[in-house]
């Protein structure tokens, strides 16, 4: 009897530090937008404001958005732009769709939080890089018939003049809720210095990671496994829409993707159950931005929001049934990382930083 309730002391108390470093996990990943926004928000507005060549403005959306790490901060300053007469919906679709691969760099860099074990490493590493294949190959596909075409502009248009009389709906995040508090407390503390503040990211991402395998598996192995594997993520379409209602819960991608990586680190779950789960939090971060654009009223901000979404959608049509390609491309270049730890950090600085600022500063 004693070892029974000494067993779900246990238990309970697991199950508080998994929440804890679950919060700590979240704090981490909300302070490093925060410190990347005080460093180039300034930047990316400048940046967004400077370019009428769809190219560069693809490539604006990457690299704006990688040092802002938000996509809706992005597309917010794009359909501002586009709102007070500064961008055109023609240019400023170009940049939404980069900002989509821009967004993926959050669970790329969470990822890192394992290097230090090999095999958790080359499963965490593939499941972040998934997002950015998809991203990638869905540009690849339907940048170029965006640009002959301007089909995405043609549907967002039609769509936004369906929806322009329904009214907006503005919803509270509660990740925003619960973090708030704490991000104003270290700002404050800090004297609102964006460097402090991402090495304090850094911190609490590191030190949840190393410790969130460890109690997953503790908790999962015999436990909740079989909720994972024959409730949420048993089909592809389950674990799609689960993806989806997460981001519109929380309103960020960046976190719905994040979360999952200590879960494939762990290996509770796979690269093939996480893919559905990436797509469906891709489409849910647009209809966050769509719920606040209908709210503007303005129905050039509510025509780019449904462009994003229109990105999306047709890049789950299309590319889903090619999944085996970016899950490939995402094992390899992981298998690759294992044996050379420069080769993730090379990855992310090239990818998201040094190849958008060659093209944007030679082309514009």
């Amino acid at each position: 009897m004693n070892q029974m309730i000494s067993e779900r002391v246990r238990i309970i108390g697991r199950v508080i530090f998994l929440f804890g470093l679950l919060y700590l996990f979240i704090l981490g990943i909300s302070l490093m937008g925060t410190a990347f926004k005080l460093f180039g928000k300034g930047f990316a507005e400048q940046l967004i404001a400077t370019t009428s060549n769809p190219f560069v403005g693809l490539l604006i959306g990457i690299l704006a958005t990688s040092v802002i790490q938000s996509s809706s901060t992005t597309t917010s300053l794009v359909v501002s732009l586009v709102g007070a007469g500064g961008l055109t919906i023609t240019n400023a679709i170009p940049i939404v769709m980069g900002s989509n691969i821009g967004t993926s760099i959050t669970n790329t860099i969470v990822s890192m939080g394992h290097v230090s074990r090999t095999n958790e490493f080359k499963r965490a590493f593939a499941g972040s890089t998934v997002h950015d294949f998809f991203n990638l190959i869905t540009v690849v596909i339907l940048f170029p018939l965006q640009l002959s075409t301007n089909f995405l502009g043609v549907v967002a248009k039609q769509l936004a003049n369906v929806f322009e009389t329904f009214g907006g709906l503005k919803t509270a995040s509660p990740i925003k809720i619960i973090t708030k508090p704490a991000i104003n407390l270290i700002k404050d503390l800090t004297d609102g210095s964006g460097a402090i503040i991402l090495i304090l990211a850094f911190i609490f991402l590191f030190f949840a990671l190393r410790y969130l395998t460890v109690v997953l598996k503790s908790l999962i192995l015999g436990r909740l496994e079989a909720l994972f594997d024959e409730y949420i993520f048993k089909t592809a379409v389950r674990g799609f829409v689960f993806g989806m209602i997460m981001t519109v819960l929380v309103q960020s991608s960046s976190i719905t993707t994040s979360i999952a990586i200590p879960l494939i680190g762990a290996g509770i779950i796979t690269l093939k159950q996480l893919f559905p789960y990436t797509l469906g939090a891709n489409i849910g971060t647009t209809i966050t931005a769509m719920l606040a654009s209908l709210a503007t009223g303005n129905i050039a901000a509510v025509t780019v929001a449904f462009a994003h979404f229109m990105f999306n959608v047709f890049g789950v049509i299309i590319v889903y049934p090619l999944k085996n390609i970016p899950m490939f491309l995402a094992r390899s270049i992981a298998n690759l990382a294992t044996k050379n730890r420069l080769i993730p950090i090379g990855y992310i600085i090239l990818v998201f930083f040094i190849i958008p600022f060659i093209f944007i500063y030679f082309v514009r």
